[in-house]
């Protein structure tokens, strides 16, 4: 969180964290669509050549006012690639929020399950735990065949009982409503 007293403006981070090609950029993409252009900033995106998100993917929307202040919401995402440790690192500096994107698929439960692990390291070593930490869940993927329950992904990875979504962000189902969960939590936890 970073206020500009100048502007009036309380600036909030929100990092969408998950597996490589879970949809976490798929998610981004959609808001960024589905904003009002007069209220977001642009989209900035760094790829590979193998077109993975490599840093991350950036948009500003603003919405009403958090304890007086006009809110900035800065919407990142991670490389989901294990390669890519570091890079992840650097981005979750100064976050104020999560949204961990879980492939619904049952081949993806390992990936999952590490990627999950990899951001509970990552929050730990900037002195945050998920235990206590503005996050939410959001099942992806749930248009495709050979999914897990909802019901075992809850059991598998929502070991803190954090807020979650599902949803087939190819296709716009879910987004909003996980952008909207993920603002109201980060929102609650905001002490000025």
């Amino acid at each position: 969180m970073f206020i500009n007293y100048g502007l009036q403006e309380i600036n909030l981070k929100i990092v969408f964290y998950g597996p490589g090609l879970g949809g976490k950029t798929t998610n981004l993409e959609h808001i960024y669509k589905q904003l009002d252009p007069t209220v977001r900033g642009d989209l900035i995106t760094l790829k590979t050549k193998e077109e993975r998100t490599l840093y991350f993917d950036f948009l500003q929307l603003e919405l009403g006012r958090v304890k007086g202040l006009k809110p900035r919401f800065n919407l990142y995402t991670v490389p989901g690639q294990v390669y890519y440790d570091y890079s992840r690192k650097i981005i979750l500096k100064g976050v104020d929020g999560v949204v961990f994107v879980a492939d619904s698929q049952k081949s993806r439960m390992g990936d999952n399950l590490d990627s999950l692990l990899d951001l509970e390291k990552n929050l730990i070593e900037l002195g945050h735990s998920l235990e206590d930490f503005p996050w939410i869940i959001q099942y992806n993927k749930r248009d495709l065949p050979n999914l897990e329950s909802i019901e075992m992904l809850q059991s598998k990875l929502n070991f803190f009982g954090a807020p979650y979504t599902e949803a087939a962000a190819v296709n716009g189902i879910g987004v909003i409503e996980t952008l909207k969960k993920s603002i109201t939590e980060v929102i609650s936890k905001v002490n000025v």
